[in-house]
């Protein structure tokens, strides 16, 4: 049986993600991407927006806190996940939604830069882990070391 279909959408945040903590601690962020057709219209020339596609996208755990501590309202980005559709029901009328399970998200740099950080992992009671690719090259000037950094 195939699995839930997995998609990419380049749209804009019309929000700040929305971060919260479940009562077990686990980081979710909610947010939406609003999407839309940009065409030229052939009789006056000028660009013209379409109708717009608005997707209720969700991120949990640490890319969630990550995707909050990058990008706000206003922000370009690419947003891949799992669509999934969410029937129920409102005022007595049976209403679907499209939901994104998000796994990636990141800012488009089609009309913006972007500076990556890498985030620092931590397991619990230990030091943070060594970033091996921002190190100093060996001592022995040589520029590479005997081992990966990995």
């Amino acid at each position: 049986m195939a699995g839930l279909p997995e998609v990419t959408v380049a749209g804009t945040l019309t929000a700040d993600p929305e971060l919260r903590f479940t009562q077990s601690g686990i980081a979710v962020a909610n947010f939406t991407v609003a999407s839309n057709e940009r065409r030229r219209d052939p009789q006056s020339g000028q660009w013209v927006d379409g109708d717009a596609t608005f997707l209720r996208c969700t991120l949990w755990r640490q890319p969630a806190e990550n995707l909050v501590n990058s990008v706000g309202k206003g922000a370009r980005v690419l947003v891949t996940g799992t669509l999934r559709q969410r029937n129920f029901e409102h005022e007595g009328q049976k209403r679907t939604v499209l939901e994104l399970d998000v796994t990636e998200v990141g800012p488009s740099v089609r009309w913006a830069t972007a500076k990556v950080t890498k985030v620092t992992r931590t397991d619990a009671g230990s030091a943070p882990a060594a970033d091996a690719w921002g190190s100093a090259p060996p001592a022995n000037g040589s520029g590479f070391a005997d081992e990966p950094p990995f």
